[in-house]
């Protein structure tokens, strides 16, 4: 359960994680390839799937969403640390979220923004005052049983609760190698008894497991280069990405949408890749740039303004 600060502290900043900013950014970055390649796909006559599908379903489709959903859940606890364990405030947070993913939605249907809103309202935010072993295991459970239904979004609800299980729990870093060198070779196991199993005899647990499996690859993987010399690198980019994920991800609909037809018109969907390169590379410029400047980024800002109902002071303290 999570239990409230001391009075005097509710709304106070917490300390980022930055590793959790990485993790986040690296998610936003293969949500933007695979929203491309689903978008583009939908304005296809012809259907018939070609090599790059294949690869975009066997390496990105149901493999970021799950580490996304995940941190949703890591960020709820961090939101009620920071708000003294203000229930209300959570509750507004997510009714803007919501909000926003309505209005997201007219423009882009079958957006995430809502259901992510919805899911919390009515799993995360009566999980905030149930004991951390109950989060678990009614986390494990109901993953478990999306698994079994197939996965999709019924996963969201699971996956928020082990967040926030694994947030309450903290567990040892020491896991991420084991847990990395596990979740790949199961990955590929499963990705490939999905692929080459003929249809009639296909058991649809298969492709959430895969995700899943994947999910844990990627983001155990970025753990663990983030201790090498690459942090650097990998944190000059993915941090910023991360920091303004709501901001980013907005603004990657109005990129695609855009540039449908060109992306339709392109037989080998390569242009789908090119995009999306180009679009992260402008994103992660304008998040430095924008970060250089201001806390928060600009939808960040007006989603923290409307949970606490007043302005927030979001220039830096020179």
């Amino acid at each position: 359960m999570i239990t409230p600060h001391r009075p005097g502290e509710r709304g106070r900043r917490t300390p980022r994680i930055h590793e959790l900013d990485a993790v986040r950014g690296l998610a936003l970055c293969g949500i933007m390839v695979v929203n491309t390649w689903q978008h583009t796909r939908g304005e296809l006559a012809d259907k018939a799937r070609i090599p790059i599908d294949l690869v975009v379903e066997n390496l990105f489709q149901s493999r970021f969403y799950p580490i996304f959903s995940f941190l949703f859940g890591i960020s709820l606890v961090l939101f009620l640390r920071s708000a003294g364990g203000d229930r209300v405030a959570l509750l507004r947070r997510l009714v803007v979220l919501a909000l926003l993913g309505f209005l997201h939605t007219m423009v882009n249907p079958g957006e995430v923004l809502l259901p992510y809103a919805l899911f919390g309202l009515v799993v995360l935010l009566p999980a905030s005052f149930m004991p951390r072993l109950a989060v678990l295991l009614l986390g494990l459970g109901t993953t478990a049983w999306a698994v079994m239904l197939g996965g999709g979004m019924i996963l969201v609800p699971g996956l928020f609760l082990l967040g926030m299980a694994a947030m309450e729990y903290r567990p040892s870093p020491r896991l991420t190698l084991p847990a990395f060198l596990v979740s790949v070779p199961l990955a590929v196991v499963l990705g490939y008894l999905w692929a080459f199993t003929t249809t009639g005899g296909r058991v649809v647990a298969l492709y959430p497991l895969s995700g899943l499996a994947a999910a844990l690859a990627y983001g155990t993987g970025l753990l663990l280069l983030l201790r090498t010399p690459l942090r650097g690198p990998l944190t000059w980019a993915l941090n910023p990405l991360g920091r303004m994920a709501l901001t980013n991800y907005l603004l990657s609909t109005p990129v695609i949408l855009l540039t449908l037809p060109l992306l339709a018109a392109d037989p080998t969907r390569l242009a789908g890749f090119g995009l999306s390169a180009v679009t992260i590379a402008a994103q992660i410029a304008f998040s430095r740039w924008w970060l250089a400047r201001y806390r928060y980024g600009p939808l960040e800002w007006v989603w923290r303004c409307l949970t606490w109902g007043e302005f927030v002071r979001n220039n830096l303290d020179r």
